[in-house]
């Protein structure tokens, strides 16, 4: 499961195109690999599944190229949709390995309300440029993830 963060504050010093970059190599693994994917487009006023529980492939890699930021950070939406499916997922195949990629630079008016992890995640920080406000590392905590910045 992915959830990429493409408010408009992402577009600002190329953070949402190196988190691109870094997604477009994600995506060529999986495909490689046969993974079931994933994403949550966190931008605009709601979150968004852009792909939902399917093998990775050439549309994906097309949705990333066309993929803009704009908009607010609707984040907090996006991690509860991503929990409740996730959780769901976990019910249905128990088997199954799942893990949570979450890429954001952080920029929310307010930190969410702690979420228990179903399973271990990942927050990759993509904030760029010369203020930064490293809110990702809190947000990291917050929601029980390992942390990395992109940098």
């Amino acid at each position: 499961m992915v959830i990429l963060d493409a408010s408009a504050s992402t577009g600002r010093h190329g953070a949402l195109g190196r988190a691109k970059a870094l997604l477009s190599g994600l995506f060529e693994q999986a495909y490689r690999q046969r993974v079931r994917l994933a994403v949550l487009q966190a931008g605009g006023r709601d979150a968004r599944w852009s792909w939902l529980d399917r093998p990775a492939s050439a549309r994906l890699q097309a949705w990333l190229i066309r993929l803009g930021a704009g908009g607010g950070t609707p984040l907090e939406d996006a991690l509860r949709q991503a929990h409740d499916w996730l959780v769901r997922r976990q019910r249905q195949r128990p088997t199954e390995r799942q893990r949570l990629l979450i890429f954001t630079d952080g920029r929310l008016r307010h930190l969410p309300a702690q979420l228990i992890p179903c399973c271990p995640s990942l927050l990759i920080d993509i904030e760029s440029g010369p203020i930064r406000l490293g809110r990702g590392r809190l947000l990291a905590e917050r929601l029980g993830a390992e942390y990395r910045s992109l940098d």
